[in-house]
């Protein structure tokens, strides 16, 4: 069975290929699966050999004559007890277990030369339509992504249909590389996560923190202007809690062991919504105090395998930028998009002018509350997007059991996709909590409660920033704004002087006041990725002046500190 090659078919049929020169260079391979993914493809082995980036060469190669020889994909269609016989004859043990486990009456199975393997494709015509692959990487992968299973090797690579656009993708993996958030977090001293802290917690070093206070400042200020109240909440919560929510039954598995205290159960809590609810019902609400807005930058913990932590963009503890309105029906439409409004311009502060935002709606099965209040929702959502005209996805079914949502990726400097914002409708947690409001008529209503995040986790939007901006944070962000460079030791008294002037400013200056030569100090300042750079000179203390660097236009020449402060102040109001 072949089929119009699409590149979700070229790349799975390019990752049938890779399983088929494993097992021709390594006979004794215990094949897993082999999926297309977003960005290419893997395959997970289990092999005695330990593979190596020489060994990932070695099988690309073979690859390569593979795709030479052009072998047809051959379909065929076994009953259950033909599949079985044929891989226990071959002793894929991992086959086995997935025919017995899928229950189906018959198995489709690809060939292409000697290899066949338990697929239900599409694939490709011929091994010989494969254009452009690149085997990236090697990594560990439990069976069924269960710890309890055996540890596999899993293969990563990626297929194009032609040489351009796959050099240009290794190109951006490069440039990828090159922003790691991970190191430049290094390098600039911002954050670390260490061993002995724990694995998956962050440290924000002064640098980072400084820069992290200056985005929850931003945001608090924003909230403040659009009609929201802040809102801190405990760390730990009563067990009861978090059975009302629902959370010990359906999010038990993401939350740690309990604390008893007083032969009492408190649970760490992995979301902030409880606690804005049980604020919300403290008192009897009248529809005229509707709607309410809860925002919190809440710390929450959730429990993450060790296997997927990876920087600040998967982590154990985290604080989520966080919101809750709860209104009346007929105010769902000027909330959502007053949401979403502020969603965009938010993000668009912090660079970000290219989205991809997705509309989820109704499951089939499966979902909480009236049809009315879907319908309601999905329109308001709907209705907003197309009033600010952004384009979007729809995707039909796609929502949670309890409520529809906007999210909205945005797009960084290189290309690549991040989830940020979300618009989330919650028809659920209204009801077990029994939340209510008493209307005009002075009946009680069950209010509408809307989650929403506009930049998600800030640990996990600073490692976007760092990678969007390559370190290089705009001066609004910038930890430091300004270094000055004192020539010699006879300016450093001049030097010192200029950097309690700019502070006054409410400048972030700081001195390189070291004993080094004026170039290294330069060098030194572009390392660290500092916006502006000022060199004081004998020339610049007779002058009373200051020589200034930037960092993006080069050198500025000679000015008054009282012009530069200028620049600084006009640059930092324009968030530039």
């Amino acid at each position: 069975m072949t089929v119009a090659m699409t590149l979700e078919t070229l790349r799975h049929s390019t990752a049938h290929v890779l399983a088929q020169a494993v097992t021709e260079l390594y006979p004794d391979t215990i094949l897993g699966t082999g999926p297309s993914i977003s960005t290419g493809f893997y395959y997970d082995f289990d092999i005695k050999h330990k593979l190596t980036q020489s060994d990932l060469n070695r099988i690309e190669n073979r690859m390569q004559e593979i795709v030479k020889r052009k072998t047809q994909f051959e379909y065929s269609v076994l009953d259950k007890q033909e599949a079985l016989s044929l891989m226990r004859e071959k002793n894929q043990i991992y086959k086995i277990e997935l025919i017995e486990d899928l229950g189906a009456a018959d198995f489709s199975f690809y060939k292409c030369g000697s290899f066949i393997d338990l697929c239900k494709g599409p694939h490709i015509k011929d091994s010989g339509e494969i254009p452009a692959f690149k085997l990236l990487s090697v990594a560990g992968a439990y069976w069924k992504g269960s710890e309890e299973n055996k540890m596999l090797q899993r293969i990563y690579g990626t297929a194009f249909f032609n040489k351009k656009d796959l050099r240009s993708y290794l190109n951006r993996l490069e440039e990828a590389k090159k922003r790691d958030h991970r190191v430049l977090g290094r390098e600039l001293d911002l954050f670390s996560m260490t061993e002995e802290t724990g694995a998956g917690l962050v440290l924000w070093h002064p640098r980072g923190a400084c820069i992290r206070d200056i985005i929850e400042g931003y945001w608090k200020k924003e909230h403040y202007k659009a009609g929201y109240e802040l809102f801190y909440s405990p760390h730990i919560g009563l067990a009861d809690l978090w059975k009302t929510s629902g959370h010990l039954d359906f999010y038990n598995d993401n939350m740690y062991s309990p604390v008893n205290i007083e032969n009492h159960d408190f649970y760490i809590k992995p979301m902030n919504c409880p606690f804005h609810i049980v604020y919300y019902k403290n008192t009897n609400r009248s529809y005229r105090e509707l709607p309410v807005r809860l925002a919190e930058l809440g710390t929450v913990y959730r429990y993450e395998r060790s296997g997927t932590l990876h920087g600040l963009l998967r982590v154990r503890g985290f604080t989520q930028d966080d919101a809750h309105i709860i209104c009346t029906p007929d105010q769902v439409h000027d909330e959502i998009l007053q949401t979403l409004k502020f969603s965009i311009d938010m993000l668009n502060v912090f660079g970000f002018d290219k989205f991809n935002i997705f509309l989820s709606t109704k499951p089939a099965e499966k979902y909480v509350g009236k049809q009315d209040q879907w319908e309601k929702a999905q329109d308001a959502l709907k209705t907003a997007i197309e009033t600010l005209n952004l384009p979007f996805q729809l995707d039909e079914g796609g929502g949670a059991f309890y409520g529809p949502k906007i999210d909205i990726k945005i797009e960084d400097a290189i290309g690549r996709e991040w989830q940020c914002s979300t618009i989330q409708f919650d028809f659920n947690l209204p009801e077990r909590f029994n939340m209510s409001y008493v209307g005009s008529d002075g009946n009680k209503k069950r209010p509408y409660m809307i989650h929403r995040a506009l930049l998600g986790a800030i640990e996990r939007f600073f490692g976007i920033l760092i990678e969007h901006y390559a370190g290089k944070f705009p001066l609004w962000l910038a930890s430091t704004q300004v270094k000055v460079l004192n020539i010699s030791e006879h300016n450093l008294d001049y030097s010192r002087e200029i950097v309690e002037k700019l502070k006054k400013e409410d400048i972030r200056a700081d001195i390189d006041d070291s004993s080094e030569k004026i170039g290294y100090k330069i060098r030194l300042g572009i390392k660290q990725k500092v916006p502006y750079l000022i060199v004081t000179g004998r020339n610049e203390q007779d002058n009373n002046t200051v020589s200034v660097r930037s960092r993006d236009e080069g050198d500025l020449g000679e000015m008054t500190l009282d012009k530069f402060i200028s620049i600084i102040k006009n640059n930092t109001v324009n968030k530039v």
